[in-house]
């Protein structure tokens, strides 16, 4: 189980969340939203200082986290972050 970001999606949150090199996006499970992995729930993701993390990978000098308790929502499985260029928007997927 791990978090895989293309350097091209991490460009992408780069310019769009204003991201400086040592910044952390930490990615966290919420209630509601669409396309989710697990019904009722999807992923967001914000700016944020690691507490308990879990898992990370740190791509063009951003860290990209998820916290501990937040893992039962991959299941055992890898979390891939891809930048989309026809739509400019990010997917995530479990693979």
């Amino acid at each position: 189980m791990k978090i895989v970001v293309e350097q091209s999606a991490a460009r992408w949150y780069i310019r769009e969340m204003d991201l400086s090199d040592g910044d952390h996006l930490r990615i966290f499970v919420r209630l509601g939203g669409s396309g989710s992995f697990q019904p009722g729930y999807s992923l967001g993701i914000m700016k944020d200082e690691p507490r308990d993390p879990g898992l990370h990978q740190v791509v063009e000098g951003i860290t990209f986290f998820m916290e501990a308790d937040n893992l039962w929502y991959l299941e055992d499985r890898d979390l891939q972050i891809t930048f989309n260029e026809q739509e400019d928007d990010i997917w995530m997927k479990l693979v």
